[in-house]
Formats: structure tokens, sequence, C-alpha cells
């Protein structure tokens, strides 16, 4: 072929070329690519964007749903503080009533405390006074009964002299024994060979006799005793081993 021919035949090619409508401009291949690229690469980020708000969102959430959540709790909390104080404060109240009765107890104790007392010693008073009556009493019974016994010593005294007064002091004895004995005094009088008795004989010596040895051998003056208590101690002699 010719170069004619060549230029002929490549001349259609580029009158359709330029004879193209201005819409249908010709695309570089490059920058489509480039284009494609761009496009792949926005889609491959848009998911991560969207996690990421979708993160972010959550985040948002949580925060919102901490933020209720610790609210609530301020308030529980704040309940929960009302009722312990409504609580400790009726606590309180029944402390303070029964304080107040123990108080009141305590005030009528003492008061019956007091007139016990006043009472015990209105007491003692009353059995010392009738003690004190009742020995004055005793003591002007038995001079009662002792005074006979006087006016019949004296009557005895007398008597002239030389007579025989014996019977007279006898009777007298005896009248005053009878005395003794009705108040409960009994004479604490050994016969001779009776064993010492410590709480009840007072030994004055020790002499030869025919009686045991350590015996009573002689009762140098009676004692008395009234019931179990020994008034006075007898005074004996006691008898020694000779041998």
């Amino acid at each position: 072929m010719s170069d004619e021919d060549a230029v002929e035949t490549e001349t259609p090619e580029s009158e359709d070329a330029s004879s193209a409508p201005d819409g249908d401009e010709t695309v570089d291949p490059d920058e489509a690519a480039d284009t494609d690229e761009t496009a792949a690469s926005e889609d491959m980020a848009a998911p991560e964007d969207r996690e990421t708000a979708s993160e972010n969102g959550d985040v948002s959430e949580d925060a919102e749903t901490a933020g209720e959540h610790s609210e609530a709790d301020a308030s529980n909390i704040a309940d929960r503080v009302a009722e312990y104080d409504a609580d400790l404060a009726e606590e309180v109240a029944e402390l303070e009533a029964e304080l107040e009765d123990r108080r009141a107890e305590v005030d009528e104790l003492t008061s019956k405390l007091a007139r016990v007392r006043a009472d015990f010693s209105n007491y003692k008073e009353r059995a010392k006074r009738k003690r004190d009556e009742i020995r004055e009493r005793a003591s002007e019974a038995l001079v009662e009964r002792i005074a006979p016994v006087r006016n019949d010593l004296l009557r005895a005294l007398d008597q002239e002299d030389g007579s025989d007064i014996r019977p007279g002091v006898a009777s007298t004895l005896e009248k005053f024994d009878e005395v003794l004995a009705d108040e409960g005094v009994d004479p604490i009088d050994p016969d001779p060979g009776t064993e010492v008795d410590p709480a009840r004989h007072q030994v004055m010596l020790r002499v030869e006799s025919d009686q045991p040895d350590g015996t009573v051998h002689e009762v140098y003056e009676p004692g008395y005793e009234m019931g179990d208590r020994v008034i006075t101690e007898a005074q004996v002699t006691v008898s020694a081993d000779t041998e």
C-alpha cells in the first residue's frame, strides 16, 4: 500500500474522533484507574468509619447509662440514709423513754429505801425502849421478890442476944433459893470427887485429900449459872496426889 492510501485510511478515524459529540469526551485510562481505586478506597474506609461512629455512639450510650445508674445509686443511698436516720431517731427515742422509766424506778426505789431506813431506825428506837422497859420491869420484879428476903434477914437480926437464929436464916435462905430458881438461876455447887470443869469451876488451892487426884475436894464458894451461861464460877479446892 502507498503512503497516500495510509493517510486516507487514517483520516476517517480522525474525523470520526473529532466529530464525536462534546458529551462523549474521551476518558483517560489512567484517570479511570485512579478513580476506581479512590472509589474502592472510599468503599473500604466507609465500614471503618461506620464502625468508629458506631463505637462512639455506644460509648455515648454507655456514658448516659452509667450516669443514669450513678443517679439511681445516689438516690438509693440517699433513701437508705434517710431510712437509717429515721430508724436511728426512733431507736434513740425508745432509749430515751426507757431511760426516763429507769430514772423513775430509781427515784421510786430511792424513796422506798429512805422510808425503809427511817422505819428501821424507828424500829431500833422502839426495840431499845422496849428492852429498857423489860429490863426495868424485870429488875423491879426481882427487887419485889428479893425485898421480903431482906426483911426476913432484918427480923432475924432483931432477935435477942443468945437466941437461936439458925431456923430463921435457914428459912430465909430457902425463900431466897426459890426466888433464884424462879428467875432461872441455878447454883454451881459440885460434890466432892467431881471432875473439875474449867468452864464452871475456879481452882483456888490444891490440897491433900482422900478424893481422887485432880477432883473437887471442897467448895469454897458456890457459883451461879442461868441457862447455858455461867454468871459466876464456883471456887473450889482440888485434891492432890499424896503418893
